[in-house]
């Protein structure tokens, strides 16, 4: 019996070297960690439980028989963060280059059945060459099987994956279906075709960093939810998100214990917005100000700056925050913010996270680029993810609300339960000028009688009274108080149930 536990101890030796030190020393050289030291960091200590470690490759051809390591370029397993159930699947660079065979890719599917059977999140940690092409179709089915699951899952079970090296070819498109996606500056890219490959078809000579890394896809593409400074940076923004969201859609999202007194006042609120309303202030401002703690973690912070995006906790619980930002664009609606929104609602909407929605908006962004562009379908995707919602939607509209896009942002009328304004909001089709100018069209040339229509338009409009006294607004409330009003509002939001009409699903403008 000894001889078999000490056979058993070396085989579980040589699987934990992966493809060997001299690949890991080349892997810590490049400034990335193992497959398992990522784990070991994204995981509680000692929690990890190990999934098919002596699982080796089939294939025959191209001498491939000879070359065979145990785990074939991923590990797999489950653990716990800060206490809560995960599965865990991370692409092994030192073996085959993490590349993705048959055995490997049903690996990968066993823990997406199982979390998707037991109700837990999935995180995929991503540092591969793509298929493995000695396997030819074998290995382009390994692929399409995790993707079928990758759309089973969705809006069950959340869905994380975290690119920390290469990422190209199908391997990319297992993450582009999940709920989120972080990069790690400088050591990761992510495309579905590399800079040889374009560099033979359009003649364009690009690095890879240039055509797929972080800086890409967190501010230009949108592909990637966030960037990292290194792998121990990611991996521990990794545990902090997951701290914000249920393990499936059949529970709530995690409660904890804080000690900041929801009925706080924040007197620094009531000159938050600026006296002349065409100066800006900054929205992350009022988020920190409302939170426990003055934590928030933010969702795509360097895309479509002018809406901000994130998780916050109101009373421990946790809360989906959207909210435009005047200090970018003027906070107005466009293609990228639009369709940035409306992916975090749809999420929050998914997993039972109630939304709070600050208002600031004084439009949609004209101009040939947007409308071209597609600003209409893109407009409408926010408009239908929050009138499918059925979480608790608390808004606060605090300056401008002008136009379609007062509609968009959760009004009263696409069904938002509560609805609250500062008494700095104003209401109303446009800005004084514009409107008065189309109003007025006859007094353009009288100064004077222009300012006084102007006058008479903001004293009419330019505060947040006409709407409530329609019941548009339930209550125009001080800014101190916005915190106690969002913690008593969501607490009383908590049983909220919607019906819907039977559909197989619906079709939203793509």
């Amino acid at each position: 019996m000894k001889d078999v536990l000490h056979q058993l101890e070396l085989k579980r030796e040589q699987a934990r070297l992966g493809g060997g030190q001299q690949r890991i020393d080349t892997q810590h050289k490049k400034g990335k960690l193992t497959a398992r030291e990522r784990v070991d960091l994204l995981l509680d200590d000692e929690t990890f439980e190990e999934f098919d470690m002596f699982v080796e490759h089939r294939i025959t051809d191209f001498g491939m028989a000879d070359t065979k390591i145990p785990g074939d370029g991923v590990v797999t397993g489950w653990g716990t963060i800060n206490g809560r159930l995960v599965y865990v699947f991370a692409k092994d660079f030192t073996a085959f280059g993490g590349s993705l065979s048959q055995a490997h890719a049903q690996k990968i599917c066993k823990i997406q059945d199982m979390a998707l059977k037991v109700g837990a999140p999935v995180i995929g940690l991503y540092d591969s060459g793509g298929a493995r092409i000695q396997e030819g179709v074998d290995s382009l089915g390994g692929f399409a099987e995790c993707f079928w699951r990758n759309v089973e899952a969705s809006g069950v079970i959340p869905q994380i994956s975290v690119i920390m090296g290469p990422c190209a070819g199908g391997d990319v498109y297992s993450p582009a279906m999940t709920d989120f996606i972080f990069m790690v500056r400088d050591t990761s890219y992510m495309f579905v075709t590399g800079p040889d490959v374009v560099k033979t078809v359009t003649q364009e000579e690009v690095t890879a960093e240039e055509l797929g890394g972080a800086r890409i896809h967190s501010s230009k593409s949108s592909i990637a939810d966030g960037a990292f400074e290194n792998d121990l940076e990611a991996l521990t923004q990794i545990r902090r998100l997951f701290d914000f969201l249920p393990l499936s859609n059949r529970q709530a999202p995690p409660v904890y214990q804080t000690h900041d007194d929801v009925d706080r006042t924040e007197s620094s609120l009531d000159t938050l917005v600026p006296s002349n309303p065409n100066k800006p202030y900054d929205m992350h401002e009022l988020i920190r100000k409302v939170v426990d703690e003055r934590e928030f973690f933010e969702i795509q912070e360097a895309f479509a700056k002018n809406i901000v995006t994130g998780f916050g906790r109101i009373d421990g619980h946790t809360v989906g925050f959207v909210a435009n930002q005047p200090l970018v664009l003027a906070g107005v609606l466009d293609s990228d913010a639009s369709r940035k929104a409306a992916r975090f609602v749809r999420f929050c909407d998914c997993f039972s996270i109630p939304i709070v929605t600050f208002v600031d908006v004084p439009g949609f962004l004209p101009g040939t680029a947007q409308e071209y562009g597609g600003l209409i379908k893109h407009g409408a995707k926010l408009l239908f993810a929050y009138s499918e919602c059925t979480v608790p939607l608390v808004t606060v509209i605090t300056r401008k609300a002008y136009g379609g896009a007062y509609d968009v942002m959760a009004s009263k009328h696409i069904r938002a339960d509560i609805n609250y304004a500062w008494p700095s909001a104003e209401i109303a089709v446009m800005g004084a000028k514009g409107a008065v100018e189309i109003i007025f069209r006859s007094d353009i040339g009288d100064a004077d009688k222009i300012a006084e229509r102007t006058k008479e338009y903001e004293d009419r409009f330019a505060n947040p009274f006409v709407a409530a006294q329609r019941g548009y607004i339930d209550e125009v409330i001080m800014p101190r108080s916005t915190r106690r009003r969002l913690a008593h509002a969501l607490r009383m939001l908590r049983t909220k149930q919607v019906e819907r009409p039977w559909r197989k699903h619906d079709n939203i403008p793509l």
